[in-house]
């Protein structure tokens, strides 16, 4: 739930989660296009795209962050970056 009661769920509005405690870990090549995530209070996290940040918020149990980054440091995902 948000602070005004409202169910989060995935794709809803990034607004509706607040502006307060969105992180960017990463963040484009020139300083530009970045994710930004915010750990809800429930042990999810959301992440939105920092140039929209209205727009849809993605929705990921904790379990499944740890499951992506183990995949990614484990170069599961090196076939995404071109070169």
């Amino acid at each position: 739930m948000t602070a005004d009661g409202k169910s989060v769920y995935n794709g809803m509005p990034a607004t509706d989660l607040g502006e307060q405690g969105w992180e960017r870990p990463w963040s484009g090549p020139n300083g530009g296009q970045c994710v930004e995530t915010k750990q809800l209070t429930d042990g999810r996290v959301a992440f939105r795209q920092s140039t929209d940040p209205a727009g849809p918020a993605l929705i990921y149990a904790a379990e499944e962050i740890a499951a992506f980054v183990r995949g990614v440091k484990a170069g599961l995902a090196d076939h995404l970056v071109a070169g």
